[in-house]
């Protein structure tokens, strides 16, 4: 007799973009993002993000700011801790090029995913994060840092994901 094997929830870090993709609706990936937290909320996925996040979302105006920062509560996303593993990791980033210093807090996204060991970084940073380069070069790094790779994907990508 066949035995159902138990398949985890993945585990999701969202990255500041995707609170703005939920309230933009002239964003192509906005409706993704939406059956993306409505998932969340169902319990298909376990959703978190960082304080780094929330202190991007806390910048954001009214009611905008309020709206963003709602989702938190509302989907029960867990908000990480930055640590010091993460911070090494995040400077790795950057000494190898990956991302440039100006934009470290984009390394330092996906570094917390990483070093918690999440699954994916979902963003629509598409300048920094979600690219081929950085997706490549992560990948390199984690390894070399005994680290597995994390996925970088959109809420499209998280939402077509199949065993």
């Amino acid at each position: 007799m066949w035995e159902m094997i138990s398949i985890k929830k993945l585990r999701l870090y969202l990255e500041t973009t995707v609170f703005n993709y939920y309230f933009d609706e002239n964003r192509e990936g906005h409706e993704d993002t939406v059956r993306l937290f409505e998932a969340i909320g169902d319990g298909e996925y376990k959703a978190y993000t960082s304080e780094y996040v929330t202190l991007e979302l806390k910048k954001a105006y009214e009611p905008k700011r309020g709206d963003m920062l709602d989702l938190l509560e509302k989907y029960n996303v867990t908000v990480l801790d930055f640590n010091e593993e993460a911070e090494r990791l995040a400077h790795l980033y950057v000494s190898n090029n990956i991302i440039p210093a100006r934009f470290w807090l984009d390394c330092a996204h996906i570094a917390i995913a990483t070093v918690h060991k999440l699954d994916c970084v979902i963003s629509y940073n598409f300048e920094h994060i979600n690219r081929t380069k950085t997706k490549i070069l992560v990948g390199g790094v984690n390894f070399q840092e005994n680290y597995r790779n994390v996925m970088i994907c959109t809420s499209k990508e998280a939402l077509d994901y199949e065993i």
